[in-house]
């Protein structure tokens, strides 16, 4: 149930002119991009809130990142990912330890399987898809943000452009670099790749296997995948909670002539087999939740 009308918001209004401006996706661009979740990290495993608090993987997390760096590494073994053929043109990732090193693990992994003088796909930070600042919240354990900021918490989680962690990140604020920093990915893919047609197949199954666009890899975190998404479709921040990205997660938008199609959401079927019931039981609300 939302506040009753009139409740007075926990967090400072954003200004009417910080608007979210408009993503602009390169006029009939044909890519792919990739988005890859972290691993589980340490902070994750005790429960505290990250934001852009550095914490490094778990062994879980790191087992995680391993698994998904085969995954890409070889996309088109059954089942197959729904990405072009040949290698991804870039690997960007946010600079923040944890997903700096699934990133590696996916630049590895890459390299083993480069044969016949393949040119190397090199990982590159960009700060822009850094996680969500979190601000006094960043390092706290949940119980007790829940215990001493509750009632701010409960709000962020009703009505995420309104209120916000005290010293973190309004929704409009971190909008405006994930909107700028997939711009210059988007960008980069434009010019890699050749103009795409609305007069070739839109609808998945019809066509002649594997399209032979540029794709990128992009390894960040759920809170900005969150915003990126709803940049790409252009929707309301207000649904910034409609979306969800697992640890290890891979999820996939594909542009057919400047058009956003979701491809894959958030698989995880090659993780399958990586924890004992056990362990799986233990993870399982980790592994939906994070610094949010």
């Amino acid at each position: 149930m939302d506040d009753p009308p009139r409740s007075r918001p926990l967090s400072p209004a954003a200004p009417d002119d910080a608007a979210p401006v408009r993503l602009a996706i390169p006029d009939r661009l044909d890519a792919s991009l990739v988005l890859v979740r972290h691993g589980e990290s340490e902070m994750i495993v005790q429960r505290r809130f990250q934001g852009r608090r550095e914490t490094a993987l778990s062994d879980i997390g790191r087992r995680q990142a391993e698994r998904v760096a085969a995954r890409l590494a070889r996309p088109h073994d059954p089942p197959a990912l729904p990405v072009p053929d040949g290698r991804p043109i870039a690997i960007v990732h946010s600079p923040l330890r944890r997903a700096a090193d699934t990133a590696a693990a996916i630049e590895r992994a890459l390299r083993e399987e480069a044969a016949n003088g393949s040119s190397v796909v090199l990982a590159r930070a960009d700060g822009r898809f850094a996680e969500i600042g979190q601000g006094d919240w960043e390092g706290r354990l949940a119980t007790d943000i829940e215990e001493r900021d509750g009632e701010r918490l409960a709000a962020w989680r009703r009505r995420p452009t309104e209120t916000w962690a005290p010293g973190g990140e309004s929704l409009v604020e971190v909008h405006a670099r994930v909107a700028q920093g997939l711009a210059a990915v988007l960008d980069e893919l434009a010019v890699a790749g050749e103009p795409g047609s609305l007069m070739t197949p839109q609808v998945s199954g019809y066509g002649d296997g594997p399209p032979h666009h540029p794709w990128t890899i992009l390894v960040g975190h759920d809170g900005t995948f969150k915003v990126a998404l709803l940049a790409l479709f252009d929707l309301p921040l207000g649904r910034f909670w409609m979306w969800s990205s697992d640890l290890g997660g891979i999820s996939i938008v594909e542009f057919r002539a400047g058009r956003p199609v979701i491809r894959a959401m958030n698989l995880t079927e090659h993780l399958a087999g990586l924890l004992d019931e056990q362990v799986l039981k233990e993870t399982e609300e980790r592994s939906r939740s994070g610094a949010l």
